[in-house]
């Protein structure tokens, strides 16, 4: 049976590439299947020499057939900083706060829960992408189920995407007035342009996000990645420098002679309500466990934070030499150094306020000094790390867009940048017009986030891998039945804690990625 169009056309960062331009045999070979997408298995193929053909250079030394229309170029180095930067969120600034709602140990169970959980995730999306030879979520999706699980894991990714970059920009519209203002001891009150949010998230986009988004390929931000992990190392050595430094119980700032330049106003009804002058230090100390009401959303918390899945197959797409191994190295690193600062985050952030730390971290330290140096310098470095991430995060969602709506288009620059500035442009209006947005992402982040850790990587390989291979009472399939079931059930539970949460009027708890 002949391919259809659509499956002749695999695109890679909105690149297509015509198949029937390589050696037509071993090609058409590997993407012989039924209608429905359901059966992948090259079965004159057992070994899978097809595979290691197509990952790997030939014995003569001859190019192999490739799906992409160019050679991955990109380092081991650049991938682990490009996957690192797109597991690196705005969510460590929330961890501290939730570390206090669950205390140290059954924060680190957890954290290395959902580490580890996620690196099995990764896993079997390379492993369906190896047997199909496909690096890219949405076309595993088709293999699995057809156009149907094409276009779900297509608005998955879109939506996530979006939510995501919606909360970086989110965090350039209100932290960077308040540095600009600090740096230039302006009035608060004043109605200064340069100290509108709205103002400056849409310099901020066009200046340096587009230029960035722009690029053709994402190994190219490689060096763009490097130094927003970098900026998020400074955060987390001032945080630790911090807890030092700092005295517990701490005064409020109000005990400065800084003070007289504040606007104080906005802190009365917190200090009232008992959140410094502590008169004892019964508060300084940690607990290993603690349980509350807010204990609840640690788990999404710590789901969203490890949320990379889409930028996974991307970055397989372009490393070079990529082979199944390879890319689950590359995994592993960037999900090991971010647990690992993840962790240390949480735990000098929660040691340095311990149960009044805030749900965003670098808010507690205005309590005591605003106008603080090093705390100014860390607000800049968070900065410039989120705007970094965005066009790490983009591409995903520009590639999603290309499956969906122009599967079988060739690269074209004008559709590529359109797509950006379409992205971008609708981001911003999102930011800035609507006020309630967080309430919105936080339903798409309880739906998204497990469809693409949890439920799609295993369903997408209960279907895909064959079951001449792994029949479905082997161990590997019922572990995947096992993850997408776990899914599942995370999923009603965030959901149920959001609405829980929203009917007794409570607001969303902080975090996300």
């Amino acid at each position: 049976m002949e391919p259809s169009q659509s499956e002749m056309n695999i695109l890679s960062n909105g690149k297509s590439h015509d198949l029937g331009c390589d050696v037509g045999v071993p090609m058409k070979t590997m993407l012989e299947e039924d209608l429905n997408g359901t059966q992948t298995v090259r079965f004159d193929d057992p070994d899978g020499a097809l595979e290691n053909q197509e990952f790997l250079p030939s014995a003569d030394g001859k190019k192999p057939p490739h799906f992409t229309d160019f050679e991955g170029k990109t380092s081991f180095g650049m991938s682990v900083f490009n996957l690192g930067n797109a597991i690196m969120g705005s969510g460590i600034l929330g961890l501290a706060y939730a570390m206090a709602n669950t205390g140290i140990l059954l924060f680190l169970f957890l954290l290395t829960a959902v580490a580890a959980l996620s690196t099995y995730s990764i896993h079997l999306l390379l492993k369906s992408s190896g047997i199909v030879g496909i690096r890219a979520y949405e076309e595993l999706g088709y293999r699995a189920f057809g156009t149907p699980g094409k276009m779900a894991a297509g608005i998955a990714i879109t939506l996530q995407n979006i939510g995501a970059m919606s909360s970086y920009l989110y965090i350039v519209k209100s932290e960077l007035p308040l540095v600009i203002q600090t740096f230039l001891k302006a009035d608060p009150n004043s109605d200064l342009w340069y100290l509108n949010g709205n103002y400056l998230v849409i310099m901020v986009s066009a200046s340096i996000i587009l230029p960035l988004a722009l690029m053709k390929q994402l190994g190219y931000l490689g060096y763009t990645s490097g130094f927003s992990l970098s900026c998020m190392v400074f955060f987390l050595s001032a945080v630790i420098y911090k807890k030092f430094q700092l005295p517990c119980p701490f005064d409020d700032f109000s005990a400065n002679s800084t003070a007289g330049h504040l606007n104080v106003s906005s802190y009365v009804h917190e200090y009232n309500n008992g959140l410094v002058h502590e008169d004892d230090d019964s508060h300084c100390s940690p607990r290993m466990i603690n349980i509350n009401s807010q204990t609840a959303y640690t788990i999404p918390i710590l789901a969203f934070a490890f949320v990379c899945h889409p930028e996974v197959l991307p970055i397989y797409t372009e490393l070079s030499n990529p082979t199944q191994k390879r890319m689950q190295k590359v995994s592993n690193i960037s999900i090991f150094v971010m647990y690992s600062m993840y962790f240390l985050a949480a735990l000098f952030g929660y040691l340095t306020f311990y149960d009044k730390v805030e749900p965003e971290l670098l808010h507690t330290y205005n309590r005591i000094d605003p106008y603080d140096t090093l705390i100014l310098c860390v607000r800049v470095a968070v900065l410039t790390a989120v705007t970094l991430t965005v066009p790490i995060v983009l591409f995903p969602v520009r590639r999603a867009i290309q499956h969906m709506l122009f599967p079988t288009k060739s690269f074209n620059w004008l559709r590529h940048t359109a797509i950006a500035l379409v992205l971008l442009t609708l981001i911003n209006l999102l930011v800035i017009f609507a006020p309630n947005i967080l309430g919105i992402f936080g339903i798409i982040g309880a739906t998204s986030a497990p469809c693409l850790i949890f439920i799609f990587p295993a369903v997408f390989y209960i279907r895909i891998v064959p079951k001449e291979d792994e029949p479905m009472n082997s161990v590997p399939k019922i572990v995947a039945v096992c993850f997408a079931a776990l899914g599942i059930v995370f999923m009603v539970m965030s959901l149920s804690f959001i609405l829980i949460d929203w009917t007794t009027g409570g607001g969303l708890a902080a975090g996300g990625h």
